[in-house]
């Protein structure tokens, strides 16, 4: 109906902007952290544990982010989705 076709079309923008937001964000701290910003980081930026920080982001953090990042978008689409209608209820 006219009615659901606004809610409808600004549930899905919201929900690409959502994805885009997230991917760039995974792509930076995959890409961005892992491989072009490493040995800055080891350089500047405090060990953990008795690693440098640009290897220890490329080997554990970027996975710890993307699981981080999982969550957030299980999160802001349930919002997106009760608050356009789209609930499982």
């Amino acid at each position: 109906s006219v009615m659901e076709e606004p809610t409808a079309r600004s549930h899905r923008i919201a929900c690409l902007k959502l994805t885009l937001f997230l991917l760039s964000v995974w792509a930076f701290v995959s890409f961005g952290c892992s491989i072009l910003l490493r040995s800055w980081m080891d350089g500047n930026l405090p060990s953990v544990g008795s690693v440098p920080f640009g290897f220890w982001m490329a080997q554990q953090g970027s996975i710890i982010c993307f699981v981080l990042l999982l969550v957030v978008y299980a999160v802001c689409m349930r919002r997106l989705d009760d608050k356009h209608g789209y609930n499982e209820e």
